[in-house]
């Protein structure tokens, strides 16, 4: 047995064997669905780029927020692009692994930077005299990297882990890789695997809870203050917005996947495992673009320019 694991040398996404006979259609779709995507964010990341009115702490922090997007969903489309089209489907063994740190490092730097920003909402509503001492320079690189590269490396260790596990089996029953343990030869090696997963997933729900928890201790403070009302209306509800969207998506995602009936469709726990690259990439720029007035306004004269 573990003579023929050490062959595996790539995997075959035996999930888009239900697609074939709608590949045409969704290959349209998904093509369309990039090209938003790719547009929305860049317009929002060369906004904030171009107008120095825009290089504050704030617009920065969603300027990484529109850059994670377009990190993720380049590990995701191009190959899933290519597969739809091509009549073999298969991953290579180091790509699976490139692949699965792209999508996992991308979901878990969301919640990061989402936590930054409320972390920075929090000081310019709650501590606006002190905003500018506390939010420096050092300050604003040191959290933009905090972001990126602690999920990086967390996901990067939990790679690793599963990359040594012993396989029986190349195939693959999804579109794209994310965890392969369960085809493992011994389940009982996937023990420590399981272990750093659920810290993992203890870590970035501890994001979770402090993200909320900020923006309810904002909901309280607010309604004192004329201006501070106004703050949180114009700054925290796009963030709200954003982590609402992120973690519906999320939630929907695990009860499908990981708890749902195994009378589902393989193919319906595909799309909602896709979910999570398709819908927050596409909103959240379209929202932050909408309600924060200095975004909004500067695309607007953009684009009046053009014309």
């Amino acid at each position: 047995m573990i003579d023929n694991v050490s062959q595996i040398t790539m995997f075959f996404l035996s999930g888009f064997n239900e697609t074939n006979n709608h590949r045409f259609t969704l290959f349209s779709l998904t093509l369309l669905c990039y090209c938003v995507i790719l547009l929305v964010n860049i317009s929002v990341i060369v906004t904030i780029i171009m107008d120095k009115n825009l290089h504050e702490p704030m617009y920065i922090f969603l300027c990484t927020f529109c850059m994670n997007a377009l990190y993720g969903t380049a590990g995701f489309y191009p190959k899933f692009l290519w597969d739809l089209l091509s009549p073999v489907h298969v991953i290579s063994y180091p790509g699976c692994l490139v692949q699965a740190q792209v999508i996992k490092s991308f979901v878990c730097a969301d919640l990061s930077i989402l936590s930054v920003m409320a972390y920075d909402r929090y000081l310019a509503i709650c501590r606006p005299l002190e905003y500018h001492s506390v939010m420096t320079k050092q300050r604003l690189i040191m959290l933009v990297c905090y972001s990126w590269l602690t999920p990086f490396f967390i996901i990067a260790a939990n790679i690793f882990l599963t990359s040594r596990l012993k396989l029986c089996s190349p195939y693959m029953a999804r579109f794209f890789c994310v965890n392969w343990t369960n085809l493992a030869c011994f389940p009982a090696e996937t023990a420590v695997d399981n272990i750093v997963q659920y810290i993992t997933i203890i870590i970035y729900l501890f994001h979770g809870i402090f993200i909320v928890l900020s923006y309810m201790y904002l909901s309280k403070i607010c309604p004192n203050s004329i201006d501070n009302r106004a703050k949180f209306m114009q700054t925290c509800v796009p963030h709200l917005i954003s982590l609402l969207v992120f973690l519906v998506t999320l939630l929907f995602n695990v009860v499908i996947i990981r708890f749902g009936s195994k009378n589902l469709p393989p193919a319906f726990k595909n799309f909602v495992e896709i979910e999570i690259l398709v819908i927050p990439p596409l909103l959240n720029p379209l929202i932050y673009g909408f309600k924060l007035t200095k975004i909004r306004n500067r695309i607007v004269v953009v684009l009046t320019l053009k014309k």
